[in-house]
């Protein structure tokens, strides 16, 4: 559940964005609103995704996807060209979204470097 809110979060993120760039720094009100209404939900359900999955992967996946979303709406209006490379570097995003999804958390052991360090991690200790 805790992943479907954060892809959730990820998508408000994307809403709020677009909303900001079209509010002309804020001084038109429909877009000022949705920013506005975007933003606080977009953070409500981070912080709820952050209370199940470590802030380190839930904060890198909210603002990959929420990054992708925002440029893949923006393609898809107009508003961003669609290039090669642009669409190269939307999937190296989403890789690494998908990789951080895959990866397993393991508990903090002591003398590592992080949680769940990852594949082929050893803590300092065991070095």
């Amino acid at each position: 559940m805790a992943w479907v809110v954060l892809f959730i979060s990820a998508a408000l993120e994307a809403v709020w964005a677009t909303a900001l760039g079209a509010s002309d720094g804020l001084s038109e009100i429909v877009p000022t609103i949705v920013f506005g209404v975007a933003l606080a939900s977009s953070m409500a359900t981070l912080a709820y995704a952050a209370g199940h999955i470590p802030i380190s992967t839930a904060y890198a996946v909210w603002a990959g996807t929420g990054a992708a979303l925002t440029v893949s709406y923006g393609m898809l209006t107009g508003q961003e060209l669609v290039t090669v490379l642009r669409v190269i570097f939307l999937i190296g995003i989403v890789g690494s979204v998908i990789g951080l999804k895959l990866l397993k958390s393991m508990p903090k052991q002591p003398g590592s470097l992080e949680a769940g360090a990852g594949l082929g991690a050893r803590s300092v200790e065991q070095r």
